[in-house]
């Protein structure tokens, strides 16, 4: 899909229409389902937090602490992938969080809260950098920009389809002696175990072990796989070149594109978790909460694929990314001029459609900047070190809260963080191209 349809040869169109069929939807389904499971505390945490007695600190510690083992197993999860094999290893990684998350509907206080939350990221660890190199087995970089939005829309719709189904699954407190947070996690892990299963049946290692895809299907992609990973093995593109892991994890774009994304994919992890009890501040229900927590996401669904879109049709990463940063440190700013549910509303809807549409770009740009042999432990490094956003976003944000009552303020490290990597990929954008024209001269 470069231009016009047209111009596309016919086995490159049936063979990326068959792909992305293939191979797309069940991984959307499975990231749904693990993104689901990572953020359903946010609403558990309506009756929970009560229940166990968790202040805002405590469950905004709890909450960061996801991220704290999710950071140390993402390289050492992308490696093993690569060692054991993609079906294998994400088929382990889905099956070992679903049980995980199922442990969540028995912790009795601030210390086994904080243990489960530590063991799940250590479970979830390497899901989603692994499903990203995955990609990277089967989509050429034309591809890549709306593949990854398409594949990361199962976040935004995670929470818009999975807000009126939590604050649902609220109402079945005191069903067989359970509270009804603790049926939230017990019904809402069991998905992952059985796509963890599927997992194993359904997903080959790479276009060589498809059996949908014709003789000749195989052959081509292989081959246009092959011939870009070429391309960056001869340093004509990527800047991050095949180097040892050690080298990778200190490579100024991989530090710098890790910076970047901490913005994005903090305030992402951040207002998930912490949106509902934001929106419940204003005095609606549970189940109001849960329909008015779903709008934000409803919009950040649609947005985010049609800018993935635009960023593989204009051939354009840097301002695709750049853009969206912007907007989002913008709207975490505004909110502190904000005072009603509505107005915060429109502000929520801004910060999240904004950390949706950055990451088919963001992704799309970072993986063109590493070459294939650096892309296993870069691609992880990246998602871990960003994720530290995420860690440092919750927690800030239930410590200023219980300090000063207030939740915007909570939000300003995220909006200084988003404006620093907006800056960083304007900057290095401009760098990784002046680099590739002189590789070419």
């Amino acid at each position: 899909m470069t231009g016009s349809t047209t111009a596309v040869p016919a086995i490159e169109r049936e063979t990326m229409r068959t792909v992305t069929w293939r191979i797309v939807p069940f991984l959307m389904v499975a990231y749904f389902i693990a993104f689901l499971d990572r953020v359903n505390a946010g609403f558990a945490a309506l009756q929970m937090n009560h229940d166990i007695g968790l202040s805002a600190a405590q469950f905004g510690l709890g909450g960061g602490l996801f991220y704290v083992s999710y950071v140390l197993c993402e390289v050492p999860s992308n490696l093993a992938m690569e060692r054991f094999g993609a079906r294998l290893w994400i088929a382990r990684i889905m099956i070992t969080w679903g049980l995980v998350s199922a442990a969540m509907a028995f912790v009795v206080g601030p210390t086994s809260f904080y243990a489960v939350r530590l063991v799940l990221g250590a479970a979830e660890a390497g899901f989603f950098p692994g499903v990203i190199l995955y990609l990277t087995y089967w989509f050429p970089r034309a591809y890549r920009g709306r593949i990854v939005a398409i594949f990361m829309v199962a976040i935004p719709i995670s929470s818009f389809l999975g807000s009126p189904i939590s604050a649902s699954l609220l109402g079945t407190d005191g069903m067989l002696g359970l509270h009804g947070w603790q049926w939230l996690f017990i019904l809402e892990a069991v998905p992952a175990v059985l796509l963890g299963v599927l997992a194993f049946v359904l997903l080959p290692n790479g276009p060589g072990h498809a059996r949908w895809l014709t003789p000749q299907q195989s052959a081509w992609l292989q081959e246009r796989l092959a011939s870009e990973r070429a391309s960056t093995a001869d340093g004509s593109g990527a800047p991050a070149r095949h180097m040892s892991v050690w080298q990778v994890l200190s490579n100024r774009y991989v530090l710098a594109a890790s910076l970047i994304y901490a913005g994005a994919s903090g305030a992402s992890q951040c207002l998930s978790l912490w949106q509902p009890q934001i929106i419940k501040s204003f005095g609606l229900t549970d189940l109001q909460t849960g329909l008015v927590n779903a709008v934000p996401f409803g919009i950040a669904s649609v947005l985010m694929v049609l800018w993935g879109r635009s960023s593989d049709a204009r051939r354009e990463r840097v301002w695709h990314t750049a853009f969206p940063l912007g907007l989002l440190a913008l709207s975490l700013g505004a909110s502190l001029a904000i005072g009603q549910l509505w107005p915060t509303v429109l502000i929520l809807c801004l910060a999240v459609t904004a950390t949706y549409m950055v990451k088919g770009p963001f992704w799309a740009l970072s993986t063109e900047w590493l070459s294939a042999g650096a892309a296993a432990a870069g691609i992880a490094q990246i998602n871990a070190i960003g994720n530290i956003g995420g860690f440092i976003g919750t927690y800030l944000l239930g410590v200023i809260k219980e300090a000063t009552g207030s939740y915007p303020l909570g939000l300003l490290p995220l909006a200084v963080l988003s404006t620093l990597g907006c800056a960083l990929v304007l900057g290095l954008g401009r760098g990784a191209k002046a680099q590739g024209a002189a590789a070419r001269a």
